[in-house]
C-alpha cells in the first residue's frame, strides 16, 4: 500500500471517513474557543474584569481533563461513530445556553461545562486509526488533528466578523451581537451530529473493532507500570484541585465587595471528593489489574507504560501551551497595539486575525508533524519538535508593542509550527502502543494536555506574558530531556486477541 494519501480521492471511503472526522473536530474546536475573539464585547456586556475572564479561560479548559478520560475509555467500548455525534448534539445545546448566560456565576458555569467539548479529539483518534495503516497513520492522524485544531483560528477569522455584519444588517447592539454570534454556532454542530451519524461507519468493512478486555482503568502489564500509572493519575486530580483554589480567590461580585465565587467550605468538600475519586479509581486500577502481581502477563501481550508517561509530559507542553496562548492570544495582541497607546492601533477583529495565525499554522504542521514521525522516527521527531518549541517560546517572550506587526506574526507563526508539528509527532505514537486501548490512551495523552493548559493559564494570572512564555519553554525544554533519555521508538508487532480468542499480529514498525 502506498505511504501517500490522495485527499481528493472522495470515493475512497477511508478518505471520506478521514473528511468528515476531521470537520467533526474542527467543529467542537470551534465551539470551545469560540468565546475568545469575541471577549471584548462579552467583557462589556457583563461588565467582567480582567481577572474573571481570566477564570473563564481557565474553566474553558478545565472539564476537558476528567471527560477526555471518560470519553477515551467510551470510545474504546462504544466506538467513535454514536459517540461523537452524541457529543457535538449534547455540545451544540451547551453553547446556546452559553449565550444565554447574564451574569458571571453563570457564564463560568456553562464554560466550565463546555470544556466536555474538548473531548471530542480522542474521538478521532481512534476512529483515524481503525481506518489507516501504520505508514499512514502519522499522517492521517495529523491532518485530523491539525485540519480539526484550525477550528480555534477560523473562530478567531469569522467571528468578529460575523458579529460586525450582525451589527450592521440586524442593527444588534454590542450586548446582544455576541449571543446571536455564538448561538448558530451551536446550532451547526447540532446539525452536524445528524450528518456524521449518518455517514461513517467505526471500521472498513471486514474489520475487527478490538475492544478493551476490562473497562474502569487502563491495563498495565508489570507492577513497575502498576505504580507509575498511580503516578501519573495524580496530575490530573491536582490540576483541577489548582483550578478549585484558584475559584477560591475570585471576587464574583461586580461591587469589588470581595465575595468568592467558591466559598471556603465547598473548596475543601472539592478538595475531600477530588481525594475520594482518586482513591476510588486507584481501587479500579488495582482491580482490573492484580493478576500481575502473582502471575507475569506473556510477553507478546506487554507493552511498557513509560511510553504513556512521556507521551503524557509531551502532550502538556504542546496541547497544553496551544490552549493556554489560544485562550489569550487575541487580547494579548488587542491590549499591546491598543488605539489607546499607539496612533497606528488595531480593531479586536484585527487582533484576533492576528492571533489566528497561531492556530492557522494547524493546517500544515500537525500532518507534518505526523509526517516526519512516519518517515525519520518517532523518538527523533520528538526532540526536533520540543526543541524547537523551546526556542518559539522564547522568541514570544520578547514581542512588544515597538515590534513590526508582520515581524511580531512571522514568531507566533514559526513557535506555532513546533507545537503543532510535536502535537502532530505524539499522536503518531498512540495508536502503535496497544491498539484495543487506543481510547484510552489517547484520552490519557489529551487529558494531560489540558492539565498543561491548567497549569500555564494558572501561571499566567501571575505572571507578565513574557515570564509565562519562558516558563512553557523551559518546560518543553525538561521534557525534551526525557524523551531523549528515557522513549523508546516502537518497533516489532503487536498483539491484539481477536473476539474468537485468536491473536492477530499488528506491524508497528
Amino acid at each position: 500500500m502506498s505511504d501517500n494519501i490522495n485527499l481528493f480521492d472522495l470515493k475512497s471511503e477511508r478518505i471520506r471517513t478521514l473528511h468528515f472526522t476531521w470537520f467533526a473536530f474542527f467543529l467542537s474546536f470551534y465551539i470551545w474557543f469560540n468565546a475568545a475573539p469575541l471577549m471584548v464585547y462579552i467583557k462589556d456586556a457583563l461588565g467582567l474584569t480582567s481577572e474573571q475572564i481570566k477564570v473563564l479561560m481557565i474553566l474553558n479548559v478545565s472539564l476537558t481533563i476528567p471527560a477526555r478520560v471518560a470519553v477515551g475509555m467510551l470510545v474504546d467500548k462504544l466506538g467513535p461513530r454514536i459517540l461523537y455525534s452524541v457529543l457535538l448534539s449534547i455540545s451544540g445545546v451547551l453553547c446556546i445556553l452559553f449565550a444565554m448566560t447574564d451574569s458571571f456565576q453563570q457564564m463560568a458555569m456553562m464554560r466550565f461545562l463546555l470544556g466536555f467539548v474538548g473531548a471530542g479529539f480522542v474521538i478521532g483518534i481512534r476512529m483515524i486509526s481503525e481506518w489507516f495503516p501504520h505508514k499512514q497513520l502519522g499522517l492521517a492522524e495529523g491532518i485530523y488533528g491539525g485540519w480539526g485544531n484550525f477550528g480555534s483560528a477560523g473562530a478567531a477569522i469569522t467571528l468578529p466578523t460575523v458579529a460586525v455584519i450582525f451589527m450592521n444588517i440586524f442593527e444588534l447592539g454590542p450586548d446582544e451581537v455576541w449571543r446571536y454570534t455564538l448561538g448558530i454556532s451551536g446550532v451547526v454542530a447540532i446539525i452536524y451530529s445528524f450528518i456524521f451519524y449518518a455517514a461513517v461507519r467505526d471500521t472498513p468493512k471486514g474489520s475487527t473493532y478490538f475492544k478493551p478486555n476490562k473497562t474502569g482503568a487502563m491495563e498495565v502489564t508489570s507492577p513497575g507500570d502498576f505504580v507509575l500509572y498511580l503516578v501519573m493519575n495524580i496530575p490530573l486530580y491536582l490540576a483541577l484541585a489548582v483550578l478549585t483554589w484558584k475559584l477560591g480567590l475570585i471576587d464574583a461580585s461586580s461591587d469589588g465587595s470581595k465575595i468568592p465565587l467558591l466559598a471556603e467550605t465547598t473548596t475543601y468538600m472539592i478538595y475531600t471528593f477530588l481525594f475520594v475519586v482518586y482513591m476510588y479509581q486507584a481501587y479500579h486500577v488495582y482491580r482490573i489489574n492484580k493478576h500481575i502481581f502473582t502471575e507475569p502477563v506473556p510477553e507478546i501481550h506487554r507493552y511498557k507504560f513509560k511510553q504513556v508517561a512521556i507521551l503524557n509530559l509531551s502532550y502538556f507542553c504542546t496541547f497544553g501551551s496551544e490552549l493556554a496562548v489560544v485562550s489569550m492570544l487575541p487580547l494579548f495582541y488587542y491590549q499591546m497595539y491598543n488605539p489607546q497607546e499607539l496612533s497606528t492601533g488595531m480593531s479586536i477583529a484585527t487582533a484576533s486575525l492576528i492571533a489566528s495565525s497561531f492556530a492557522f499554522v494547524n493546517l500544515i504542521a500537525r500532518p507534518v508533524g505526523g509526517f516526519f514521525s512516519d518517515t525519520f522516527g518517532r523518538k527523533q521527531a520528538l526532540i526536533i519538535l520540543l526543541g524547537g518549541l523551546s526556542i518559539g517560546y522564547f522568541l514570544m517572550s520578547l514581542i512588544t508593542a515597538e515590534w513590526w506587526i508582520p515581524a511580531a506574526i512571522a514568531v507566533t507563526m514559526f513557535c506555532s509550527f513546533f507545537v503543532m508539528g510535536g502535537e502532530g509527532a505524539v499522536f503518531s505514537v498512540v495508536p502503535l502502543i496497544k491498539r484495543r486501548m487506543t481510547g484510552q490512551i489517547a484520552g490519557m495523552t489529551g487529558a494531560f494536555g489540558n492539565v498543561g493548559a491548567v497549569t500555564f493559564l494558572t501561571l499566567f494570572t501571575f505572571y507578565d506574558t513574557s515570564t509565562f512564555f519562558l516558563i512553557i519553554g523551559a518546560t518543553a525544554l525538561v521534557v525534551m530531556v526525557i524523551i531523549a533519555l528515557f522513549f523508546e521508538n516502537p518497533k516489532g508487532q503487536m498483539a491484539e486477541v481477536l473476539p474468537d480468542g485468536t491473536v492477530q499480529m499488528i506491524d508497528v514498525s
